[in-house]
């Protein structure tokens, strides 16, 4: 059992940081964070002078995982990212469900920087966007999603540091040469060790990421505290045992062309995989059914999450084209 929201913000009274407490709606899933009142929420919120984070969970094909929180409008490429940690172009990808349970103790739509505060959390690196340190303060869900706080960079490092974590803020959207002579410059941050998690039932793949964008409602009501005194489980191979394309998917997909070359991308890859000389002499004239279950297996989950990525970057290129043209009244 993780900490509770509760215990979370005593904890953060005790340790004497200032912070707002925002009581809103629960926001359930990813779409529902860009649904049509996400420009009345930024609204009021910029009205504060603070910022918005998205935080972003993910893991290494050594099952080691990462943390990446920042600012909404900071762009994260995985592939840059993956260089610059020394993992190669396809290292990262993002973590898979049950991770958020087993590791962060947080349900979807809860992932932020404090559920580090679980012991089963602190081996997994944080990345924070160097964008904070320049906002007024910034807002994250206290281990649940049906409220948000608001605090100051200093205030989220006192936390960190409290448990042990020495906080790393980075520019999320640098691409420095990686090469023979230039190693990464993010290398010192990959954990030293890799998580191993119990193995969970098999059940059908969910097509939500844990992304998460944490927005504060216009209805909230702000209060002011001022405080006193073995083997990896989740495989990375088809039903066969043949490897998979485990290329990270992107955070967004603004161009149709690119987000149709993924798909085949992923497709070419998964099919190569499967047919091979002893798997022709083994199956026959079966083997068109065969590879053709393999594929569906393999590919369900990918494509379903790719599906819900091209959705959110429409519903967040309207919401920007809607922030940036709105009629002036008279």
């Amino acid at each position: 059992m993780g900490y509770s929201k509760e215990q979370l913000l005593a904890l953060l009274k005790d340790l004497q940081i200032e912070f707002s407490k925002y009581e809103h709606p629960a926001v359930l899933t990813v779409e529902a964070q860009h649904s049509a009142s996400a420009l009345c929420q930024a609204k009021y919120v910029g009205n504060k002078g603070g910022g918005l984070s998205k935080n972003l969970f993910l893991k290494d094909k050594k099952q080691r995982f990462y943390m990446v929180s920042a600012l909404a409008d900071t762009k994260v490429d995985l592939k840059v990212l993956s260089q610059r940690l020394g993992l190669g172009k396809g290292g990262l990808r993002m973590a898979p469900e049950e991770a958020l349970g087993e590791i962060l103790k947080v349900p979807l739509g809860c992932v932020t920087p404090f559920a580090l505060v679980n012991q089963s959390a602190r081996d997994v690196s944080l990345l924070l966007d160097q964008g904070f340190k320049a906002q007024q303060h910034c807002f994250f869900h206290p281990l649940s999603n049906d409220m948000s706080i608001s605090l100051n960079a200093h205030g989220l490092d006192k936390f960190l540091k409290s448990i042990e974590i020495d906080p790393a803020y980075v520019d999320l959207e640098a691409n420095p040469t990686v090469g023979k002579d230039l190693p990464p410059d993010l290398a010192t941050l990959v954990p030293s060790g890799s998580i191993v998690l119990a193995d969970q039932p098999e059940k059908q793949p969910s097509p939500q990421v844990p992304i998460d964008k944490n927005h504060v409602s216009a209805d909230s009501k702000p209060t002011m505290v001022s405080a006193k005194g073995a083997k990896p489980s989740i495989s990375e191979k088809n039903s066969k045992g043949k490897p998979v394309n485990n290329a990270p998917l992107q955070t967004s997909f603004a161009d149709v062309g690119q987000f149709v070359e993924e798909i085949l991308h992923r497709t070419s890859d998964l099919l190569l995989s499967e047919i091979k000389e002893e798997t022709i002499k083994q199956h026959g004239e079966q083997l068109a059914t065969v590879v053709s279950d393999s594929l569906r297996k393999g590919l369900s989950s990918d494509l379903k999450s790719l599906a819900v990525m091209f959705k959110n970057t429409a519903y967040t290129e309207g919401f920007h084209a809607g922030a940036h043209h709105q009629p002036k009244r008279l």
